[in-house]
């Protein structure tokens, strides 16, 4: 891809974290997700194949796709064609639901949503996906996981949906205790064998997909660069860009193995910070040519790979863009950097809107808008989803947002969900099958050998 060839000399980093405890009811919540000069090595050139000994079991049954995450899917043009405008900007938004089950009833859904169960959201908003949390009572037991995505799809049947959450393993695991208890990045990355991170992201898309779940926003693509980092630290494959790079080339490739979208996080990177970003703002201040060497790596090496998302971070970097606006409100840094020197044509994700990092300056409303001009496609958790669903929807009718701009991003999203063969109909979870995916004993035997192979 372009992305490879400009980065053709360049070395890699930066992150964060995501956790909470479940909001009173009718309360925002403070974020949940997530979320150069020397050359990378080139992605997969060592990596195992899917297959060698200890790779992870998939039943013949539900073989994963083939396609490309960036190969043109039939029908994208003809389903975009065919969607009203609210319909487009529906398909912007992935918002947390509570509850664990479609036709649960809450409060929490009645004062976001003015709905009380997630599939009358559904119904209503027609949103281009759903999140998961075990704080928002979606995670109890893997028949009831099934049972939840599944009656999500079913309330969604002309456009399936991405359901994602933060499967990270290790200090991010948000179906524990339900899925393998691999170990995290920073683990995988001491065993300096790039073979275990593409394995390890197979089992854990083989879980997920078991349970319905089609979008996970891993791997982290940060390098830890700052030892207090106090969001990142061992969510990253390490320090050394020439060492993260390849793991998370990897990590991708064995998600797509898996037959799930992959999600490089957080651009610009988010390694060299000593604050949180869910409860502040950090300013990293590294120049470009810093960027391009500590940096820019693994998310190129992620581009290579073809990644299905990129998310941003919720990080100021003055030398990028002097404008003081988060990443994720940045159009030098989403359409300039990712876009036009990287060549990433993939999906743009926000990490969570409810986090302070991008709270600081603008209204929910205005940061809404102001994601997608800078290149954002798809919004993560917007704390007050009416507003940012209405702010999108007058942006549009005043031109602010041309239907150009809106169809680019509709188009992107769709083209995903077609590479993960989701676009003409959701796939239907098998509880039985689940139940024999999850916790297997050659998915233990992967978790036994990287333990025993750390450093």
């Amino acid at each position: 891809m372009t992305g490879i060839a400009v980065i053709a000399t360049m070395a890699a980093g930066c992150a964060e974290a995501g956790r909470a405890a479940p909001p009173a009811s009718g309360a925002t919540r403070a974020g949940e997700t997530s979320a150069s000069a020397d050359a990378a090595t080139p992605a997969g050139t060592t990596t195992a194949t899917p297959g060698t000994s200890g790779s992870p079991a998939t039943d013949a049954a539900s073989a994963p796709p083939a396609a490309s995450a960036t190969a043109e899917a039939p029908g994208v043009d003809g389903v975009l064609a065919s969607m009203s405008v609210e319909e487009k900007v529906g398909q912007l938004f992935m918002p947390v639901l509570y509850g664990p089950s479609a036709d649960t009833s809450s409060g929490e859904n009645q004062a976001r949503f003015g709905v009380d169960t997630p599939a009358k959201m559904v119904a209503r908003y027609r949103p281009g996906g759903v999140i998961l949390f075990p704080w928002a009572g979606n995670v109890k037991s893997v028949r009831q996981v099934v049972a939840l995505t599944n009656g999500l799809q079913k309330a969604s049947p002309e456009i399936p949906l991405l359901i994602g959450t933060d499967q990270e393993n290790g200090k991010v695991s948000r179906l524990a205790p339900l899925v393998t208890p691999l170990p995290g990045a920073s683990v995988i990355g001491s065993t300096r064998d790039i073979s275990l991170a593409r394995r390890a992201a197979e089992v854990t898309g083989t879980e997920l997909r078991a349970l319905g779940v089609n979008l996970d926003f891993a791997p982290v693509a940060d390098v830890n660069l700052n030892p207090r980092n106090p969001v990142i630290g061992p969510r990253a494959y390490g320090s050394d860009p020439k060492k993260v790079a390849p793991m998370v080339a990897a990590a991708v490739q064995g998600f797509h193995d898996a037959g799930i979208g992959a999600t490089a996080k957080h651009f610009p990177g988010h390694g060299d910070t000593g604050v949180d970003s869910h409860t502040g703002l950090p300013v990293i201040k590294h120049s470009r040519s810093q960027w391009n060497r500590l940096d820019a790596p693994p998310f190129a090496a992620a581009i290579g790979e073809d990644v299905d998302a990129i998310m941003s971070a919720h990080v100021v970097m003055p030398k990028l863009d002097p404008s003081g606006d988060p990443a994720t409100l940045s159009k030098p840094i989403l359409t300039g950097l990712l876009r036009e020197k990287l060549g990433f044509d993939g999906v743009v994700s926000t990490d969570a809107l409810d986090m302070a990092g991008v709270r600081k300056k603008y209204g929910d409303g205005e940061v809404a808008v102001r994601a997608i001009q800078a290149g954002v496609d798809l919004l993560l958790m917007p704390p007050d989803y009416r507003e940012a669903h209405r702010a999108l929807l007058a942006a549009v009718a005043s031109g602010k947002i041309s239907e150009a701009r809106l169809d680019q991003s509709v188009r992107r999203l769709l083209k995903l969900k077609a590479a993960r063969g989701l676009l003409d109909r959701a796939p239907v979870a098998d509880p039985a099958r689940a139940e024999r995916v999850l916790r297997s004993a050659e998915h233990l035997r992967v978790a036994r050998l990287i333990t025993s192979r750390a450093r």
